[in-house]
């Protein structure tokens, strides 16, 4: 079943950017990609497909959060076949050496969401990316002398958490940071058998309370962007 993507048949490229805000993915499409069109407009969550240094490439809005990423990333390896999906997102920081706008590559996925206990019971599965994805898009960043952290992020389902501290926990035991999707990508992923990255920009702090703007989230996030389209 495909109800939330209205593109045809060869739309969609095998390699898909999946940011959250469908606006990032129509600054991504108008800055990054020559001769692109949109290819879906349902609800607002614009898709664009065209093409970057000759490579065929679309970029999908997947809204906020690990359910409405589920459905787009669910539909576009289904129903499209995509190959590779690579996070383009924000995230909060949780260790005081992660700076605004810094690049965080996700190398694991730890979550608060119950999306694998669902399958697995009691137990506990671990997302992880893709190593050919994820090694290609390291030595792009050190070619290019663009700094990056490497390591575990959490996919929150919480926004907006209760306890303000919440992190600490989280931080002691080394994760970087908090986003919302990237587990559910990884998990995806592996169930498909494709393969699935996530690069994230620092958008705020958990530890000093600093943030950048919404208009630097939607537009600003050039470096994450020209990574993930050289790690494919």
């Amino acid at each position: 079943m495909n109800i939330h993507l209205e593109a045809k048949k060869g739309d969609i490229a095998e390699t898909v950017l999946v940011p959250g805000d469908p606006l990032r993915a129509k600054w991504i499409a108008e800055t990054f990609l020559e001769d692109s069109f949109c290819y879906n407009n349902i609800r607002g969550m614009l898709g664009f497909t065209g093409t970057y240094r000759g490579k065929r490439v679309s970029v999908q809005g997947t809204g906020m959060g690990i359910p409405s990423t589920l459905i787009y990333c669910q539909e576009l390896l289904e129903t499209y076949k995509v190959q590779n999906l690579i996070r383009v997102g924000s995230a909060g920081a949780f260790q005081p050496e992660l700076k605004l706008m810094d690049i965080v590559i996700a190398m694991s996925a730890s979550t608060n969401s119950s999306l694998n206990r669902a399958v697995f019971g009691n137990a506990d599965f671990a997302p992880t990316a893709d190593i050919d994805l994820l090694l290609k898009a390291i030595n792009f960043a050190e070619k290019n002398t663009i700094p990056f952290h490497a390591g575990n992020v959490l996919s929150s389902d919480f926004f907006y958490d209760e306890k303000p501290d919440y992190f600490k926990q989280w931080a002691k035991y080394g994760v970087l940071c908090a986003e919302m999707e990237t587990a559910a990508i990884y998990t995806l992923a592996v169930k498909f058998g494709v393969k699935a990255l996530s690069i994230l920009t620092i958008s705020d702090s958990l530890v000093t309370t600093e943030e950048i703007s919404a208009e630097m989230r939607e537009q600003k996030l050039n470096e994450m962007v020209e990574i993930a389209l050289n790690s494919f």
